[in-house]
């Protein structure tokens, strides 16, 4: 895999782009001591692309790769990616679009080997605008310039520095997998005699909407109430308002459908649940952004979206007394909040995480490289005036957070302020909050002895979200990017949020057994293998990481880990 990796420095590093007759790139050339310079045509690329055909001049690189290999080259340079110029236009030109175009034009140089940022956002640009669409060849057709110079050296050290640490991130994984089963192995607990928590509850429930309108901050914001029906018949504490209250905040250009799964099932076990949209992070506001009628989300996000948690709760607290279908329906003495990705970070912050400027400043040197790609969203807060702002909410009791970003935005420093109750979920694929940086790392950082870790084995970032439907689906994602069938994640964290909210809310016993390595271990369904632990230090976890990881990416006590530089 590696020598392919070598292989494609010349052509998947510059594998994002492409062009047009007469305008558009002719080579690709690249320096590679103590050999020379080396180069391929885009005519030959463009051949093996539609007609699989290796001429003269592709032949010396195509020796060089396997039949698979190469398979996996030409479905690559032949694939279209669905998107508009005018989307392409409104994202790079953004702050963080521009960030990233910026990091890939130090590898992707013009003729005069300057950095070939605007270059590069000429070519997506016109090549999404052409009939033939965005494909790599069409991007290199777009190139702005005869040639395009591939910094290969700083490319290999980037592909192997890359490849290293996804070994040592499966490494990590597999030994917290060991961990888990191991003590999983000790339990004699038979979860098939107990209740099955992936299947809905007793209860029925019924949705309300309300339109939330916060004057003093211009945020419209639209709710869902999916509220428990009371059995008139049954007798018992739980079976009788009024209910306990779970908020879930959605991740960036969502809505307040993603989680309808998950606020079902919770309301068919007797909680109340709050699903609200952000709209300065939301699925419309991404719409209008893509169209050209809004701008992008801004640093003040970071700010407005707890906000938008605490001023919800104080409407409810409000409505309770007053609308019909809330009196005496919610217990404001009992208060979770799930979170994923965005969400996960809102969450966090109303849990007692504070805003780490200082680790912001260290982490978001524009001069940086980063496999982390959660940093061009999290250094956005940076931008914000340094203060402490009071983001905890003291009603919110235990928080559950699903693929976090929060490494530099909180940091150790923030995230160690946590003293509740919380339950990180991390999937191993997820390339968009890597689990290392944002979720194993940072678990060793809760003080709180109430703290599990769910590692879910090939999930990606949007495992645990639900299908997008058509008003909501505003960011084409690559099926590659979309990881498997994504039903058992859905039963996972089912039966893991009830388990944690019924122990840790509603403080019952009876559900600790579920929330014991050896239940994610029956519940466990290949390949989207579940683990869970309750333990994890620093010293433990930089004991797994060591060994073989490269000086530049060693994690340091008690920084974040370094990205390779």
């Amino acid at each position: 895999m590696k020598k392919f990796l070598r292989y494609l420095g010349l052509g998947l590093l510059s594998t994002f782009l492409t062009a047009t007759p007469g305008l558009g790139a002719e080579r690709i050339s690249f320096f590679y001591p103590p050999f020379g310079e080396f180069s391929l045509s885009v005519d030959s690329l463009e051949t093996f692309a539609k007609d699989g055909k290796i001429d003269q001049d592709f032949s010396f690189y195509a020796s060089r790769a396997t039949p698979e290999q190469l398979a996996q080259l030409r479905d690559l340079l032949q694939q279209r990616f669905n998107v508009t110029p005018t989307l392409l236009s409104q994202v790079t030109y953004s702050p963080i679009g521009e960030q990233m175009v910026q990091q890939l034009g130090k590898l992707l140089l013009t003729e005069s080997r300057k950095n070939g940022f605007y270059a590069i956002r000429a070519s997506l640009i016109l090549a999404a605008a052409d009939r033939e669409g965005l494909t790599v060849v069409n991007l290199l057709r777009k190139f702005p310039s005869n040639t395009i110079r591939v910094n290969f050296t700083e490319g290999l050290r980037i592909v192997d520095d890359l490849s290293q640490l996804i070994k040592k991130k499966d490494e990590v994984f597999a030994s917290l997998q060991k961990e888990a089963i191991a003590q999983a192995a000790t339990s004699n607990i038979d979860f098939s005699q107990k209740p099955d928590l992936r299947s809905p509850g007793k209860f029925s429930w019924q949705k309300k909407t309300f339109d939330l309108n916060d004057i003093s901050r211009s945020r419209r914001l639209p709710v869902d109430i999916y509220l428990p029906k009371a059995d008139p018949q049954s007798t018992g504490e739980l079976l009788s308002p009024p209910f306990p209250l779970i908020v879930i905040s959605h991740g960036i250009a969502s809505d307040r459908s993603t989680f309808v799964y998950l606020a079902e099932h919770l309301a068919s076990y007797g909680f109340a649940v709050a699903v609200l949209e952000h709209p300065g992070s939301n699925a419309q506001r991404f719409q209008q952004y893509f169209a050209g009628l809004a701008a992008p989300p801004d640093a003040a996000e970071f700010i407005n979206r707890p906000l938008d948690i605490k001023y919800l709760l104080d409407e409810l607290q409000r409505l309770e007394k007053s609308d019909p279908t809330l009196q005496g329906k919610l217990n404001f003495q009992q208060v979770g909040a799930i979170g994923q990705s965005f969400g996960g970070y809102t969450v966090l912050t109303l849990a007692g995480a504070k805003i780490n400027f200082e680790q912001l400043r260290q982490d978001c040197d524009p001069n940086n490289s980063s496999f982390n790609l959660s940093l061009f969203l999290q250094c956005q807060a940076s931008e914000l005036p340094p203060k402490d702002y009071e983001l905890k909410d003291d009603r919110i009791k235990v928080i559950i957070a699903i693929n976090p970003i929060d490494s530099s935005v909180l940091g150790q420093g923030g995230i160690s302020q946590i003293k509740i109750p919380i339950m990180l979920v991390a999937g191993s694929q997820d390339i968009f909050a890597p689990p290392v940086f944002e979720q194993i790392r940072p678990f060793t950082w809760l003080s709180d002895s109430n703290k599990y870790l769910a590692l879910i084995e090939n999930a990606t970032h949007f495992s645990a979200i639900a299908e997008p439907t058509p008003q909501n689906d505003v960011l084409p994602v690559p099926p590659a990017l979309l990881g498997p069938d994504r039903a058992p994640v859905y039963s996972y964290l089912n039966a893991l949020s009830v388990a944690f909210l019924e122990t840790h809310l509603l403080n019952r016993p009876e559900y600790r057994s579920y929330l014991q390595p050896s239940y994610a271990t029956f519940i466990s369904k290949e390949p989207l293998n579940l683990s869970l632990l309750q333990s994890l230090s620093v010293a433990q976890f930089n004991q797994v990481w060591s060994g073989s990881t490269p000086q530049s990416s060693k994690p340091s006590n008690p920084q974040p880990i370094p990205t390779p530089r």
